[in-house]
């Protein structure tokens, strides 16, 4: 048992910060009451979490390499649980938008250190069960959210979506002074300040972008110029970078490493695989819950639970085989399953009910649970140790954005869709947002039924389009993969990897491992 501590004390952190990417959304109507203000100036209450996450990750990677991975960790599981308390606790919108960025800080701090501390507690077989029972548990978290902030809302209170973050906190605290080892970072480089405001002002511009066109569109004025401006910063921080490393100075992120497909492959795959599997389950949600009419713990079992429980049982039994096996086949296959599970999902009609879900959401789960641990494992691989951090925070990067991205895409092409076959662009906003009950009670009684059938229809036309483009996002994922690992970073385990700088541009040539 004592061999494990470790990884449990990594999964309780990283269950628990990812969990409170979805657990509040189910909470928000009972939110707007006792706060007495709006649904919608809630939302902040959901996208600034999102928000600091994105941005923060690789930044805060670098710095777990620079002063050390274990004290950050620990550091980032204390501002969480106060954070957590202090959410518990608002009496007001402000305060609670304010502890939930806090909270996402802490995230941020625990998300981008949890993989590089796997991969020095871990060799060799045992590193594989590791990442395994780590993607497994990452699995779980997203689909988990809903269902356990329903009950807690339900049987308690909203409060105690956040409450319920102290004794996990503190579990994870013990677990994690008992049992992981206190690392040495390498060396006393001064950190790369221009690198992290350039990476940190672009990830935020881009991610509010994001949320910004979700809700009012692409073509508005304050989407485009968050856009902009994040692009400009990214911009920005190549150039940093580029004269950083042409001085010898230490880098946020060794640009050298893009130099090598199969790096990039995994960047990709990252990307595509959280907008494919993951973002259209808002959608999923609206219909099962507003339009079905499904209670919001029933609406999780259905709409995410089997998605979730198949990526927990696959990822916790292909642990054990990553070792010495190329992930090449094993990433392409998963995200091919991904596409094809959610494209399995898109046969919906008016008259559909909420299991006719379930085979695609099993089939993508699987998918997740193939694709997500040798994923997380190949970035570490490409990487030597002391850059373990950068290359952990590179990856939880791809992947936040990735949602983020895959929720503002799939958002537009639903509300889009509904909006065409509604016929009235004054009711699409209402319906697409969670309020199709509402539509019904102000309609005059005569034509509720009608209107009700319309809304079933324009509701399952619109995630059907959706779940098409997310279908599609995950088979063109495989293709990269396959495509660009086609010299692949090494095995997890196999105890190599690629050096830094230069040498990463000169490992396109080493040979890729005998495919299995």
């Amino acid at each position: 048992m004592r061999k494990w501590m470790p990884l449990i004390a990594v999964c309780l952190g990283t269950f628990m910060l990812l969990v409170d990417v979805t657990i509040v959304t189910v909470a928000l109507p009972d939110m707007a009451v006792d706060l007495k203000t709006t649904f919608s100036s809630l939302q902040w209450v959901v996208d600034i979490y999102t928000l600091v996450l994105a941005a923060l990750l690789l930044a805060m990677g670098s710095v777990a390499d620079l002063y050390g991975r274990r004290r950050l960790y620990l550091g980032g599981l204390v501002v969480f649980a106060l954070a957590s308390l202090a959410s518990g606790l608002a009496q007001n919108t402000t305060l609670l938008i304010a502890a939930r960025g806090l909270q996402g800080i802490g995230g941020a701090a625990m998300y981008a250190t949890t993989i590089a501390l796997l991969s020095s507690s871990y060799q060799g077989r045992d590193r594989g069960v590791a990442f395994g029972i780590w993607g497994a548990v990452s699995g779980a978290a997203a689909a988990a959210g809903p269902i356990l902030g329903g009950l807690l809302t339900q049987n308690l209170s909203w409060r105690w979506i956040f409450f319920v973050n102290l004794p996990v906190s503190v579990a994870a605290l013990a677990a994690s002074r008992w049992s992981l080892a206190a690392d040495r970072p390498a060396g006393r480089a001064r950190p790369d300040v221009a690198g992290l405001l350039t990476f940190t002002v672009g990830a935020a511009a881009v991610t509010y972008g994001l949320i910004r066109a979700a809700a009012h569109g692409w073509g508005s004025a304050a989407t485009l110029s968050l856009l902009g401006v994040g692009l400009a910063a990214f911009a920005a921080f190549i150039l940093v970078e580029l004269a950083r490393q042409r001085a010898g100075a230490g880098v946020l992120l060794d640009l050298a490493l893009f130099r090598r497909p199969a790096f990039c492959g995994v960047m990709i795959a990252a990307l595509l695989l959280n907008a494919a599997a993951f973002a259209y389950l808002p959608y999923t949600s609206v219909w099962l819950q507003t339009v079905l009419r499904l209670t919001p713990i029933r609406a999780g079992l259905v709409g995410s639970a089997p998605l979730s429980l198949a990526a927990f049982v696959v990822s916790a039994l292909i642990g054990r085989f990553l070792h010495n096996h190329s992930p090449r086949w094993i990433i392409g296959g998963g995200l091919a399953l991904i596409g094809a599970g959610v494209l399995l999902q898109a046969t919906l009609t008016a008259q559909s009910g909420d299991l006719v879900l379930l085979p695609g959401l099993i089939v993508a789960g699987i998918g997740v649970g193939l694709a997500t641990p040798p994923l997380v494992s190949s970035a570490m691989s490409a990487v030597p140790q002391h850059s373990a951090g950068m290359a952990a925070g590179a990856v939880n990067t791809a992947r936040q954005l990735g949602f983020t991205f895959g929720v503002a895409v799939l958002g537009g092409v639903f509300s889009s869709r509904v909006a065409g076959v509604l016929g009235d662009p004054a009711l699409a906003p209402a319906v697409t947002g969670g309020q199709a009950r509402a539509v019904l009670a102000h309609a005059p009684a005569a034509h509720r039924p009608a209107l009700d059938q319309l809304i079933h229809a324009a509701t399952a036309s619109g995630l059907n389009h959706a779940l098409v483009v997310a279908g599609v996002l995950g088979l063109a994922a495989a293709l990269v993969t396959v495509v660009t690992m086609r010299r692949s970073v090494p095995p997890p385990g196999s105890g190599q990897a690629t050096p830094a700088g230069r040498q990463a541009a000169q490992a396109t040539a080493t040979p890729e491992p005998a495919e299995r």
